[in-house]
């Protein structure tokens, strides 16, 4: 019996400041993301580890609220085809939304970016569905 593909985890959350923005941070593909990362075993659940993962990567403390989507990230098909993230969004309120928030030392930029600028940011479709749906809700 062939032994099913196990895929890493991600944890993502849409999180918008003051002014309606959303902070999107610049990865090494050159390519623009939602904060967020890879579940770890001090986690209590995926909830608190968009928490964590948000506080570290924005400064910023937020509450994780609704599942938005779930899809499958593959970065580079042609090249890789095995590697695949699933990746997990949820939406979030900033509990410090005046807060300036700041880049941490995982990602080259932290941008702020309004519901109309997104769909011409480099990203994956699955994080612009996510962030339109978050925007749609609130």
């Amino acid at each position: 019996m062939k032994t099913p593909p196990t895929w890493p985890v991600s944890v993502k959350g849409v999180a918008v400041g003051s002014g309606g923005r959303v902070a999107l941070l610049k990865n090494e593909r050159d390519e623009w993301e939602l904060p967020g990362g890879r579940l770890e075993p001090s986690d209590a659940t995926p909830e608190t580890a968009v928490e964590r993962e948000i506080h570290e990567e924005t400064g910023w403390t937020v509450k994780t609220g609704p599942l938005l989507d779930v899809w499958i990230y593959q970065p580079l098909p042609q090249t890789r085809p095995e590697r695949r993230v699933v990746i997990v969004t949820y939406g979030c309120t900033v509990l410090t939304p005046d807060l300036e928030p700041t880049v941490s030392h995982e990602h080259k930029q932290l941008g702020l970016f309004t519901a109309e600028q997104v769909p011409g940011l480099n990203m994956p479709g699955g994080y612009q569905r996510s962030i339109a749906a978050w925007f749609a809700r609130t």
